[in-house]
């Protein structure tokens, strides 16, 4: 999907060229028909209105009260400091207010942030089945190879429940090692995860899209196809940023010999890709 001032044009050139009613340009670029009238009107969209924030008249002859409650606290210990809840209690108990408890909530964490508090996120904690998710990524390491300290990449397939490990050292960091890797790691843990998490690795991912929307690469999907496996992405940036994978237990060929104690992944017919 191009720009609104893109669209815009397939729609007046639509018309122009085909005739089509205001109803048919609607359905056929999936916008409503007040959006077709305003392309047909001008070429140039017309510009978004600026949100302006309503009043809260229930809340607002307390906001003084709030910012007072808020101005003390710091100087007050930390654990007899106001949460939003104690403030709508005191609210209701002592000045009679008839206002919502989220009003109240909206308003004091936007407060804090103004005057400078640390505002934490929330955090919900990740629990994983077991034989359902699996993470894949590459990393580096230096061995002795012959004498000489050479770099090897490491693949590496770890199980999300139990925190399992299947890791493998390649010279290179190709796409066929990728796909080649991966079907050992099914071979060592005795069946295929129903879904893996990736970094936004290029083996895999050909153009990074907004959001966790991917363009994967044919050989990728193939793959992916055989096996029948869901595959999620990271959000590029800090916001993707997870919990490095841990490299342990590493002997022979580098992989990790401690039993998948998650259970085994669904099975899946063992021919060899040609990939």
């Amino acid at each position: 999907m191009g720009s609104r001032v893109e669209q815009f044009e397939q729609i007046r050139r639509d018309r122009d060229r085909e005739g089509l009613s205001i109803r048919a340009l609607a359905d056929r670029h999936g916008v409503h028909r007040r959006a077709v009238r305003q392309a047909l009107e001008s070429p140039v969209p017309p510009l978004k209105r600026v949100a302006v924030s309503r009043p809260a008249p229930k809340l607002g002859p307390y906001r003084a009260v709030i910012d007072a409650w808020l101005l003390a606290d710091r100087q007050a210990p930390r654990k007899q400091r106001h949460t939003a809840k104690r403030i709508h209690q005191r609210l209701v108990d002592e000045h009679g207010a008839d206002v919502a408890e989220v009003t109240v909530r909206q308003y004091v964490r936007a407060r804090k942030r103004q005057l400078g508090w640390p505002v934490g996120d929330v955090f919900v904690p990740q629990v994983h089945a077991p034989g359902v998710e699996a993470e894949v990524d590459w990393g580096e390491a230096i061995v002795d190879f012959a004498g000489v300290a050479t770099k090897v990449h490491l693949f590496v397939m770890r199980a999300s429940c139990s925190g399992a490990v299947f890791c493998q050292a390649s010279l290179v960091e190709t796409q066929q090692a990728f796909l080649e890797l991966h079907v050992q790691a099914f071979e060592w843990f005795g069946g295929v995860f129903c879904e893996i998490r990736f970094d936004n690795l290029t083996s895999a991912v050909k153009k990074v899209l907004k959001g966790r929307r991917r363009v994967e690469s044919d050989r990728f999907v193939a793959l992916r196809s055989h096996y029948l496996f869901a595959s999620q992405f990271t959000t590029p940036g800090i916001e993707g940023a997870h919990e490095p994978l841990e490299f342990r237990h590493f002997h022979g060929r580098g992989a990790s010999r401690s039993r998948c104690g998650d259970g085994r992944g669904r099975r899946r017919r063992r021919t060899a890709l040609s990939v």
